[in-house]
């Protein structure tokens, strides 16, 4: 917390609340919480997932170690929050750890997302020595033909191997970061090992589970990763047979004032559902950040959310960020 940081909340938070009581888009601060895609590269094979399915229209590439000092020597002091992840597995791009070293000499609180198959002990050491706060690890079932039914292409004993190795460095350099989650995506093939996921994890020496709902694509006439317990699914089914998405499509959105996410190649995008960067806020390779929060393409699409989320087809199958139960 620095002064700096504490201004620009109080200016994101006042602009939100004004523009939904004016119903018009105001923006004085900068976001406090960004994600940076390292990689839209990825080893597995997920079938909801761009990234695993090869399925972008867009270029795959990794994020460059100096054009990423450069956006953080920008915007870095209003930051509370950096996560290393959009699309891919941050753990291909060789420099990430780097990347992770130096968000977190900038006071920068850190977090990424992997599926852990590179977590090997040379790895697993640099991960804690980067300063990393904040580890999701992707478990989608604790027995090898379970994980597997999501997560094609994977092995779970290499993702067990990875978590260990970490838990055993940060045991060992005697520090209290990554504070390493178990991230459990709940869809129909594995929603039996809940319970079975909590003991793994204590087992093993994470120290936190996190069940996530999963975002399906082809959801309108049922899907077999859809749960059958309710309460982990993002659709209701209808008399008709038919699904919906629970949430409420309300004319605003959070994540329009406080966040963004930026590619590997430098776009700047409103948030992790535009996993195909088709909303493209302008290009950090050619303009500031600042220029590009607050120019017109990114006013217009704030303008365009308030008028009605259901003209956005990524805000029509969106919950304004992935709900988890504990």
């Amino acid at each position: 917390m620095t002064l700096k940081r504490l201004w620009n909340a109080t200016k994101v938070y006042s602009s939100f609340y004004l523009t939904k009581w004016l119903k018009r888009p105001i923006q004085w601060g900068l976001p406090f919480s960004i994600s940076i895609e390292p990689t839209t590269a990825c080893n597995l094979r997920c079938p909801e997932c761009p990234s695993g399915l090869r399925a972008f229209t867009r270029d795959t590439g990794n994020l460059k170690e100096d054009f990423f000092r450069k956006i953080i020597d920008e915007i870095g002091e209003q930051l509370f929050y950096l996560t290393f992840y959009f699309q891919g597995e941050p753990y291909i791009n060789p420099k990430f750890l780097e990347m992770v070293k130096y968000a977190n000499s900038k006071g920068i609180y850190t977090s990424t997302s992997t599926n852990a198959h590179f977590l090997n002990d040379k790895n697993a050491k640099a991960t804690i020595e980067s300063g990393l706060d904040r580890l999701i690890i992707s478990i989608d079932g604790t027995t090898q033909e379970v994980y597997e039914a999501y997560r094609k292409e994977g092995q779970l004993e290499k993702v067990l191997e990875g978590a260990r190795n970490i838990v055993k460095w940060k045991e060992q350099l005697q520090s209290k970061t990554p504070h390493i989650i178990f991230q459990f995506l709940v869809v129909r093939p594995n929603e039996h090992q809940i319970e079975a996921v909590y003991e793994l994890a204590k087992e093993i020496g994470a120290d936190e589970v996190k069940l996530k709902t999963a975002q399906i694509y082809d959801y309108k006439n049922g899907n077999p990763l859809i749960p059958t317990i309710d309460k982990y699914a993002r659709y209701a089914k209808q008399k008709d047979g038919t699904y919906v998405i629970k949430n409420e499509l309300l004319n605003h959105c959070w994540k329009l004032w406080h966040s963004c996410v930026i590619t590997w190649d430098g776009w700047v995008v409103p948030c992790c559902f535009d996993k195909d960067a088709t909303y493209r806020l302008g290009s950090l390779k050619h303009d500031s950040f600042r220029n590009l929060w607050l120019d017109k393409p990114y006013q217009n699409f704030r303008k365009t959310l308030l008028k009605g989320r259901d003209q956005i087809d990524i805000c029509t199958n969106c919950t304004e960020g992935c709900k988890v139960w504990h």
